[in-house]
């Protein structure tokens, strides 16, 4: 008997869900409604996008969620009937359900502001393509833009604005930017840097109102000050969309509660992504969103139906144009008790440099680098493996060792070892990309399309490119590496 899975959402987790599905044998027929009118895209680079760097069809996924599945655009789901296993359209189209997931995501936090009720026309969130696009029709012939909200996205879009010329200024409540991932002394640095590439900020003010008409807008401020400027974007942060599930009567918290197998409260209905809560913790990250996926396509094909979902550590990085900054772990508040803590951190403001390392027992436990460091990408590998980090720290707080030449891991692709992580939100290792390529993937978008690296934030797009520039000149085929790669499997 055919198996009807019905997925609400279609994002960056409703459409690798339907990839995953269709990946695996079995009898089932997958239907995705997708709220909004376009096919599913990439999230993470709108903002490049917004920067003039891509175009459009630049954010489409490059995995297509079609094949094998119903997929309909356009379609908003407006109830759950859990009684009759079916879900009801704004259109009255009726789709039963043997299993639905809810692949919802969040929504723009609108502020509860005079003046944003209803949104002017000059005043746009960012969130999604349709968001970016009024973004971009409101800045053809402006000069000036603010931005609320000084988080990672804000930032982004802020810097993307300055890209096209634009006079960009910041407006965040706190007195640092990004205080999530941040502490002061990182967001005074990163300020100095904004400042340089054309981004004011004001930190440690509220805004109590918003005036807008035909010639611009006005933001005003808690300290007595106003800021006039051609466009308003809000940047506010996000809400898990669980408006469905509540009306449905599912456990919802913060996000839809789900377990380990990302179950919710009614065993035929999962989440996955942005609107799930797994553990007490919202994630709001494609790398998670995605490896639920797979725990949900693992346990609906019976593949490995004691599959679980096991969070992993997680890397924040700030990606806009002259800005290298990676944040992670408990950089910014350190837990309770536990072992003493070894605190490390190196500060050049004039350079637009800051690096912080938190050590427990041997192990890196949070660091925050911004600017240019070459042990990022050590870093980044000793806090996602949990492996012991060198008895010189300075190697990776300051990218060298004293008296020695820079401690760069990878100098080379042919230094990396196979188990080196190139790709944080696909998992996607060195040697699974030399796997392919002696499977016959010849360029770097051949090897894309066949790990899923640099799908994601784009974050590794140039790493992807060198391996493969690498790999043509070495033939790996007869000459292999040091570490065994001609033993890699290619996994997902």
């Amino acid at each position: 008997m055919t198996e009807r899975i019905v997925i609400v959402g279609y994002g960056m987790a409703g459409a690798r869900l339907a990839a995953e599905l269709h990946a695996r044998d079995g009898d089932r027929k997958v239907t995705v409604l997708g709220a909004e009118p376009h096919r599913a895209y990439n999230r993470i680079m709108l903002s490049t996008l917004l920067a003039g760097k891509i175009d459009e069809p630049d954010v489409e996924l490059a995995e297509v969620a079609g094949q094998g599945a119903d997929v309909r655009t356009g379609t908003a789901v407006t109830a759950i009937d859990r009684a009759a296993r079916e879900v009801r359209t704004a259109d009255g189209d009726r789709h039963g359900y043997d299993h639905l997931v809810l692949a919802t995501g969040s929504r723009a936090l609108v502020p509860p502001l005079p003046g944003l009720d209803p949104l002017p026309d000059r005043v746009v969130p960012f969130r999604t393509l349709d968001d970016c696009r009024r973004i971009l029709a409101a800045a053809r012939g402006a000069r000036s833009a603010l931005v609320l909200g000084g988080g990672l996205l804000g930032l982004e879009a802020a810097r993307g604005l300055a890209a096209r010329g634009l006079d960009v200024t910041v407006v965040h409540p706190v007195g640092h930017l990004m205080e999530r991932q941040l502490d002061q002394p990182a967001g005074a640095v990163l300020a100095g840097t904004l400042a340089g590439l054309g981004v004011r900020t004001r930190l440690g003010v509220t805004a109590t109102g918003v005036t807008a008409d035909a010639d611009g807008v006005r933001l005003d401020l808690d300290d007595g000050d106003s800021l006039a400027a051609d466009l308003l974007v809000l940047s506010c942060g996000v809400r898990p969309d669980t408006a469905l599930a509540a009306a449905a009567g599912l456990a919802v918290d913060r996000g839809v509660v789900v377990d380990d197998r990302m179950r919710t409260s009614d065993r035929r209905i999962s989440a996955i992504g942005d609107c799930a809560q797994h553990g007490g913790t919202l994630t709001g990250l494609v790398a998670p969103a995605w490896a639920q996926a797979r725990v949900v396509a693992e346990v609906l094909t019976g593949a490995d139906p004691l599959v679980r979902y096991r969070p992993r550590p997680v890397v924040t990085r700030l990606k806009a144009a002259g800005i290298d900054l990676a944040a992670m772990g408990d950089a910014v508040d350190a837990p309770d008790g536990g072992a003493p803590v070894e605190e490390l951190t190196f500060a050049d403001p004039a350079r637009g440099t800051y690096a912080r390392l938190r050590i427990r027992d041997e192990r890196l436990t949070g660091a925050i680098l911004l600017g240019d460091n070459p042990a990022v990408g050590t870093v980044v590998q000793l806090f996602d493996r949990g492996a012991p980090v060198p008895a010189d720290r300075r190697s990776l707080l300051l990218g060298r060792a004293f008296g020695a030449a820079p401690a760069t891991p990878a100098a080379s692709p042919a230094l990396m070892p196979d188990a080196a992580t190139v790709c944080q939100c696909n998992d996607v290792s060195k040697g699974a990309l030399v796997a392919c390529w002696r499977a016959g993937a010849r360029t770097a978008a051949e090897l894309s399309a066949a790990t899923r690296a640099a799908t994601g934030c784009g974050g590794c797009r140039d790493a992807v490119a060198g391996i493969a520039g690498w790999l043509a000149e070495v033939d790996p085929a007869a000459a292999p590496t040091a570490g065994g790669m001609d033993r890699v499997e290619v996994t997902r």
